[in-house]
């Protein structure tokens, strides 16, 4: 199977199908290589009421071009249209952040799996899948749920147990300043980076900013792992730093207490909880 055989981005490759006016309709754009795949797959979803096709497209330059002219719901994304699958999945979802895609490839290992959900990915399909699971995983996705077979469950898992482990590990305590602990406090509380900056008095850029240095003084990658990592190493109380909303530190250490896990767009690991 030839990647991105086809550098084209001419409409006419685009088979295109006319608006439909009911809302509940699940829309698909099919990004794959091989014309016979995407004949039989929309042959699939001719059969079912709430699935419509709106595009289908051959290599990477097409399907970017089909998430932004064509509204869309679910992209099906062959995973060898371009030679890095994991920037091809960053590209379209920068260029339509809705958009949720589901990859199909014949072998998706584990590191490409664990790539693929933390890139953003709600699915992940064999190419030998059977038509009844294909539709199944449509809804579940546009549901807003993440599909994964056994095994993506089972490796998904393993990363967290490893991720947990090395949060855990020992290490020296680097050092962090009072407005990072604050912006720290806030994190564990599940606050937002515009409520943070309102609480302190300073902008959601400067937030973003102090965010990003505290990442790389304790060697995590997101706002989940920030809580973990806090929540482990009791972080705020061995700091003793000021809290948001107090202006001052604490008289005493006060008992460990649960941390909100941070929720929504900013919270960029999947949750395997919902996932099958």
């Amino acid at each position: 199977m030839s990647s991105e055989k086809s550098k084209s981005t001419n409409p006419s490759t685009l088979s295109a199908v006319p608006p439909e006016h009911d809302r509940g309709l699940i829309r698909v754009i099919i990004a794959d290589s091989e014309a016979i795949f995407r004949v039989g797959i929309r042959k699939i979803f001719a059969l079912e009421d709430d699935i419509r096709v709106v595009a289908q497209v051959e290599n990477l330059a097409q399907a970017l071009a089909a998430v932004q002219k064509f509204p869309s719901d679910v992209l099906l994304y062959e995973i060898t249209l371009s030679n890095s699958a994991g920037d091809a999945i960053s590209e379209i979802l920068d260029k339509s952040p809705k958009t949720r895609i589901i990859t199909v490839g014949n072998d998706i290992g584990e590191h490409d799996t664990c790539d693929f959900l933390r890139r953003g990915v709600t699915g992940i399909l064999s190419r030998s899948v059977s038509p009844d699971l294909l539709v199944r995983c449509i809804r579940k996705v546009h549901a807003g749920e993440t599909w994964l077979d056994n095994r993506g469950v089972n490796w998904v898992i393993d990363a967290y147990r490893a991720q947990a482990a090395q949060l855990m590990a020992p290490r020296n305590q680097p050092r962090l300043s009072e407005k990072e602990l604050q912006i720290i406090s806030g994190v564990t509380q599940g606050m937002k980076n515009k409520d943070i900056a309102h609480e302190i008095g300073t902008t959601e850029q400067v937030v973003k900013n102090y965010l990003r240095k505290v990442y790389d003084k304790l060697g995590v990658s997101d706002r989940l792992e920030l809580a973990l990592y806090c929540m482990h190493h009791r972080l705020l109380e061995k700091a003793r730093g000021t809290m948001i909303g107090t202006g001052e530190p604490p008289k005493q250490p006060a008992p460990p207490q649960p941390m909100a896990v941070p929720q929504g767009p900013e919270a960029v690991k999947p949750n395997p909880s919902n996932q099958r």
